[in-house]
């Protein structure tokens, strides 16, 4: 083995498990609210609406998180912009600790989703540029990875404080230390983002062409540094920087792709078994709290399970067929879940579908959406295209998390379709994700990122670039 080829892949470890934890805290900060959201509940007396505003203001937080990251990320760079956001997350945790009013609590849930706005676009965006294209894909999805394993820690670490006391106790004190634990992983980031490099295609921008050189060489070697600085620097010579190329033919297509394949990675349901597990499992099926909080933590495990099998495929398989068949499984599971509630027949079938569900979306929309925005944006304009794509992700998120509560307990709907009615609206955008898979996604496997680019700017987006015709 070539020392040189070990210590560049160490290296490249380093610099994307890093950027990682900033998915790590991604997903800690946005599942933590699953095993707080009853016991907050009851503290703070909320009916649906305000329970459905306290699983959801942090989204507004990550709507305006992304539209903040955009330009941070051009103008300071990605290491900078992470290190804003990890400072977020541990004043949130800490915030969140300690509210006196629910409007207090709002408010540091809103600065910790500041944090997830800036991370969820900053980190796979660091990942893929400094990332050779060969295993792009791989490293990429790393982040999805972290995403779930912080969703599965935070799980682990609600039903372990779960444990420590009884109800009346978990209503005053245990939702504290759960949104509390949140300083330990903010505290790690910190400090770890001081022993990362920054992005060579935002050095390149900046006209530090040298030190980016170093970067990539020290990578994968001096060939691969002087192939890629070479296409970037093509690449930005073409490229006014202006948001308007966005809109020019082309590119305006991938655009609109973007924002298609952000909100429906959401609006097909996901965040609903993330931010709800414990209450659909209490609902739905009649699980008691603790079994409700273990049946939450096998489904962050089965999260965690494929989403590493996605990591080993996506850059063998392709985008693409992972994105069909996941989104195809993704809608029967919900089809399932929904009829079974509708008729009341659940049984103990609930834990099989939902684990279908997150099977199925772990295989391929999950990482394989984030894997493909950061991949089909043109360079100089990598930033600020991901963060409108990401804004929309984050808004259906919002629309989500708002209305499932209000549908699952509006009386109207229990009477007709008990708790079913959300999930048949769900399996209906996994059709349309179909669909949009099939039409217009293009396959990006093995292809650097200016070759990508260039695809856009002379095809028509959907039809010559995704062998589908």
């Amino acid at each position: 083995m070539n020392p040189k080829a070990g210590a560049g892949k160490s290296y490249l470890v380093l610099a994307c498990g890093v950027a990682t934890l900033g998915g790590l805290l991604f997903g800690y900060d946005t599942a933590v609210i699953s095993g707080a959201i009853e016991p907050l509940r009851e503290w703070f007396d909320l009916d649906a609406t305000m329970k459905g505003w306290a699983a959801g203001c942090a989204l507004v937080g990550c709507v305006a998180g992304v539209i903040l990251a955009g330009p941070m990320n051009d103008r300071l760079g990605r290491r900078t912009t992470l290190l804003l956001a990890a400072a977020l997350f541990l004043v949130s945790a800490l915030g969140t600790a300690l509210p006196r009013t629910f409007t207090e609590f709002v408010i540091f849930r809103i600065l910790g989703g500041l944090g997830v706005g800036i991370a969820s676009m900053t980190s796979p965006m660091y990942i893929a540029e400094i990332s050779p294209a060969r295993l792009r894909g791989r490293m990429v999805s790393l982040n999805q990875f972290a995403i779930v394993f912080g969703m599965l820690v935070v799980y682990f670490v609600n039903y372990h404080i779960a444990g420590l006391g009884d109800d009346s106790w978990m209503r005053t004190t245990g939702w504290r230390w759960m949104f509390g634990s949140e300083a330990v992983p903010a505290l790690i980031l910190l400090a770890a983002l001081f022993f990362v490099p920054e992005s060579p295609r935002f050095l390149c921008r900046k006209g530090r062409t040298k030190q980016a050189r170093m970067i990539l060489a020290r990578i994968d070697g001096a060939v691969h540094a002087d192939r890629e600085i070479a296409e970037i620097e093509a690449t930005l010579r073409q490229e006014s920087g202006n948001f308007r190329e966005l809109l020019r033919p082309g590119l305006r297509g991938v655009l609109i792709l973007g924002i298609a394949l952000a909100v429906l990675q959401q609006v097909t349901g996901i965040n609903v078994f993330l931010y709800y597990a414990p209450d659909i499992f209490r609902s739905i099926a009649g699980a008691g709290t603790d079994i409700a909080l273990l049946q939450t933590v096998v489904v962050g495990a089965v999260n965690l399970v494929f989403t590493v099998i996605a990591i080993v495929t996506v850059d063998r398989i392709g985008r693409r067929p992972l994105m069909i068949a996941g989104a195809a499984g993704m809608g029967i599971s919900l089809v399932a879940i929904g009829a079974a509630s509708s008729a009341q027949a659940i049984g103990g079938w609930l834990l099989l579908f939902v684990l279908g569900y997150i099977a199925s979306f772990a295989l391929s929309v999950g990482p394989v959406t984030w894997v493909i925005l950061s991949e089909i944006f043109p360079t100089k304009l990598r930033g600020r295209a991901l963060a409108i794509a990401t804004f929309f992700l984050w808004s259906a998120n919002f629309v989500v998390s708002q209305t499932f509560p209000m549908m699952d307990e509006n009386p109207w709907l229990l009477e007709r379709f008990h708790h079913g009615f959300p999930f048949f609206i769900y399996a209906a955008f996994c059709v349309v994700l179909v669909w949009v898979v099939m039409r217009f996604v293009p396959e990006t496997k093995g292809r650097s990122l200016e070759e990508i680019e260039r695809d856009w700017q002379i095809k028509n987006p959907g039809r010559a670039t995704t062998g589908a015709e």
